[in-house]
């Protein structure tokens, strides 16, 4: 769901960066160093799920498991954005530097609302029904923030913002059925760092 460089308008830029800023900011003081090697792992997974997608006008559509990201790992689900997003645009060509900061933004901010949303019902809900609602929801709103990027950078892309929520309906749903999956899974084998990072994360 990259937006590419030379589309947006200057002020959306310069709002996404100041904003991603700010999240990542966030994001490193939630970081303590036990989390690292979980960081570096959501971010290799972040990293992966981008590759094999499809452009649509001027962003595109793939699988992103920020929902998962955020459950996992609250605020500092934008650092570990941050750094996928760089090495897909280093060495692929995804999205671009410029827009780095509205990238980040509209993938992380989603899973962090996510994250505080579903954080009261991971122990009253079974975890399928918390793993498919954190990857559904995350990628529907990824797909309006990116649309509300388009559409304030010129009328010309209204259409184009209209067929990026379209499409990545349907891919909201596979994602919500793959996390629901990846989170039963994890909360039966590893329960405490489920609970752990909930906990420390989501705040």
């Amino acid at each position: 769901m990259h937006i590419v460089d030379g589309v947006l308008s200057i002020p959306v830029v310069a709002s996404g960066i100041i904003v991603s800023v700010v999240g990542t900011v966030l994001g490193l003081r939630h970081l303590t160093d036990d989390k690292v090697p979980q960081a570096a792992m959501l971010a290799a997974c972040f990293f992966v799920a981008s590759l094999v997608h499809i452009p649509i006008g001027p962003s595109s559509v793939h699988l992103i498991f920020n929902g998962l990201i955020g459950l996992l790992m609250g605020w500092s689900v934008f650092p570990v954005v941050l750094v996928g997003l760089i090495l897909q645009a280093v060495f692929f060509g995804f999205g671009g530097i410029l827009v780095l900061g509205v990238n980040t933004l509209n993938i992380a901010l989603p899973a962090v609302v996510v994250g505080v949303m579903l954080k009261p019902h991971i122990d009253k809900w079974p975890p399928s029904r918390v793993g498919f609602l954190a990857g559904f929801v995350a990628v529907f709103l990824t797909s309006v923030l990116v649309s509300i990027a388009l559409v304030l950078s010129g009328d010309v892309f209204v259409n184009s913002a209209s067929l990026v929520i379209i499409t990545h309906l349907p891919i909201a749903l596979l994602e919500g059925f793959v996390c629901a999956y990846a989170f039963s899974l994890l909360k039966k084998v590893r329960p405490e760092l489920v609970k752990q990072t909930c906990q420390s994360e989501i705040q």
